[in-house]
């Protein structure tokens, strides 16, 4: 049975930039292969959203401002366990990009995460300190946009901790699983345990109507 889409229907394309896809510094492996199925869905919905990791150089996430190593080590930040990355997205490189081959001229915001020096940020709706909001939570409630589904880049990470803040917040949150890739199973495993947990749907892009 498949979902007909509404008025108050949004679609969110998590972070599809170069630095995420294959050939960048903290590559989804696959990512760019769903490049064309999230082009395909977007032309149902009237409303979509991108968003972008925005980094500044020295960012607080990257291994190599601390002279410690991407993957293996981890700090302790004041919002608590910082784990630490290859340098990435920073601000107006080339890996900061959307994918050039995404195509969504009707995209209505493009949201920036991360920006701040001192804190990373998973969620498009708040930083990791689950506190500071970016600003999606208002303006998708100022333009009565309820029920979210949620594309890109990487499924246990950034378009799951948006999928799970959504449904705290009160949305209706859908994963668009075949239009995601993620990185790891056992994390992988943790993010499906979670949505479960809190009533996030996981959906095929073959079952959304118009």
């Amino acid at each position: 049975m498949g979902l007909t889409l509404h008025p108050t229907d949004a679609l969110l394309v998590i972070d599809m930039q170069n630095d995420f896809l294959p050939g960048g510094s903290l590559a989804v492996a696959e990512g760019d292969l769903i490049v064309p199925g999230i082009n395909a869905l977007a032309t149902k919905f009237d409303h979509v959203i991108l968003t972008q990791d925005w980094h500044p150089r020295n960012h607080i996430s990257f291994a190599s401002t601390h002279n410690l190593q991407p993957f293996t080590d981890s700090i302790q930040a004041p919002y608590g366990p910082q784990a630490l990355w290859p340098d990435h997205c920073i601000q107006n490189t080339p890996g900061a990009q959307l994918h050039p081959s995404l195509d969504i001229p009707h995209a209505e915001l493009i949201l920036r995460k991360g920006f701040r020096a001192h804190i990373d940020s998973y969620s498009a709706f708040t930083e990791n300190d689950a506190l500071t909001p970016t600003g999606l939570t208002g303006y998708l409630r100022e333009r009565n946009l309820t029920r979210l589904f949620f594309t890109g880049v990487a499924y246990d990470f950034c378009v799951g901790f948006s999928a799970l803040a959504a449904a705290r917040l009160g949305f209706t949150a859908i994963v668009v699983e075949d239009l995601t890739r993620g990185i790891a199973t056992p994390s992988i495993d943790a993010t499906n345990a979670a949505f479960a947990a809190a009533g996030v749907q996981r959906i095929a892009s073959n079952r959304i109507a118009l």
